[in-house]
């Protein structure tokens, strides 16, 4: 019979000379959590017998002592990638990444994106002035990212369309131009 590959099995050898199991002789060779891992690390842990940790495998319930708000939330397709993700764009100084296509050399458009700038002078924009216009009416900033606008542009078409506010037309003006914006903004090469 063909070993296992040591590497994946569990086992440590030489981890405990006996398992935490009172009155068992077999060697504890298996970690086997007593609590969740956490940020600082993985928990407290019993080191068991194979025979011994398989029964503690058997009977672990990872939403012990959880309520049902909690288990149905841990149990949510999206649970844990709530946390809304920093932005990288303008990290460091470094304007917006160039169009690959204007080069023939990766490296010139990597040195390009950080190309040195006079001291004082403004960062140049991500947007054309026409993409800025478009930001201003939606009411956003230069630091908008396209799932932003396109909630923003959601919430204001809900808001002026006819027929979402009991037919009121007065706002057709403006929804002509947050519709005009989002046609414009879902171009952007900022985007892209």
């Amino acid at each position: 019979m063909a070993s296992r590959n040591p590497k994946f099995h569990g086992r440590v050898e030489g981890a405990a000379a006996h398992c935490a199991v009172p009155g068992c002789p077999n060697p504890g060779e298996f970690r086997a959590p007593l609590t969740r891992p956490t940020f600082d690390g993985p928990g407290e842990y019993l080191w068991l017998c194979l025979d011994h940790v398989r029964e503690h495998n058997a009977r672990y319930n990872f939403f012990a002592g959880m309520s049902t708000e909690e288990i149905e939330a841990a149990q949510a397709p999206m649970a844990g990638w709530e946390r809304s993700a920093r932005t990288f764009a303008h990290v460091g100084g470094a304007d917006p990444a160039p169009a690959w296509s204007d080069f023939k050399d990766p490296l010139d458009a990597i040195a390009a994106r950080f190309a040195a700038r006079p001291a004082g002078a403004p960062a140049r924009s991500r947007f054309t002035g026409e993409e800025t216009r478009a930001l201003s009416v939606l009411g956003l900033g230069e630091d908008a990212e396209l799932h932003g606008v396109r909630q923003r542009y959601s919430e204001l078409v809900r808001r002026y369309h006819p027929d979402r506010n009991g037919g009121d037309r007065r706002h057709e003006g403006k929804l002509r131009n947050v519709i005009d914006a989002w046609q414009t903004l879902k171009k952007a090469a900022a985007f892209a």
